[in-house]
């Protein structure tokens, strides 16, 4: 049993993209690559146990993460949100499991140094909430959430995520990190204007 495991949601639909001229978000080659490969390599770079949640597209997903060793879970009502996807992780997770590192696929800039940081971040602020890094006091991605918000997420609904869950509590880490990244996801393919 690992006490941290990652999360990586890879289920959305990724609408806005497709809309403004896009194919599917998690195929589209980010630096040469994927994007959801980039996503991947930084889940992975934590030495942790990475659950890949898929949904939309799920056989191109799974067949552009091939080889690498992740454990795959498919969300059937991925339609319905982002919700259903972080339960469907938080489901998978294994008994023990201590706290979970809820990674987007569709954020590709971030390094491993950022879910790194949080990983160690949580080895100091084990009764934490959840852990959040921070860019220049702005709140990003990826949040690391203890075992004991998994109750809470699964209470969730429709497009809603672990932020919601955040908002007003006074038990949730910040930890500063150095990459503007956590701040950018991809919703529009580069150069649509939107």
């Amino acid at each position: 049993m690992c006490e941290l495991a990652v999360i990586l949601l890879a289920a959305g639909q990724g609408q806005r993209y497709r809309a403004a001229g896009g194919g599917d978000k998690l195929l589209a080659l980010h630096e040469g690559l994927p994007m959801v490969q980039h996503a991947a390599a930084a889940a992975l770079a934590t030495a942790l146990p990475v659950i890949a949640v898929t949904g939309h597209a799920a056989g191109d997903v799974c067949a552009a993460l091939e080889g690498l060793p992740l454990r795959f879970v498919h969300n059937a009502a991925f339609a319905s949100g982002m919700a259903s996807s972080l339960q469907t992780g938080i489901a998978a997770l294994e008994p023990g499991t201590k706290a979970a590192l809820i990674m987007l696929a569709d954020m590709p800039d971030i390094r491993a140094d950022v879910p790194l940081a949080m990983a160690r971040a949580f080895g100091s602020h084990p009764s934490a909430y959840a852990l959040v890094p921070t860019y220049q006091g702005q709140r990003g991605n990826p949040v690391l959430l203890n075992a004991c918000a998994f109750g809470d997420v699964m209470q969730l609904a429709g497009d809603q995520g672990a932020r919601r869950l955040l908002a007003g509590r006074t038990d949730v880490i910040e930890v500063p990190v150095a990459d503007a990244a956590i701040l950018r996801d991809v919703d529009v393919p580069p150069g649509s204007g939107s």
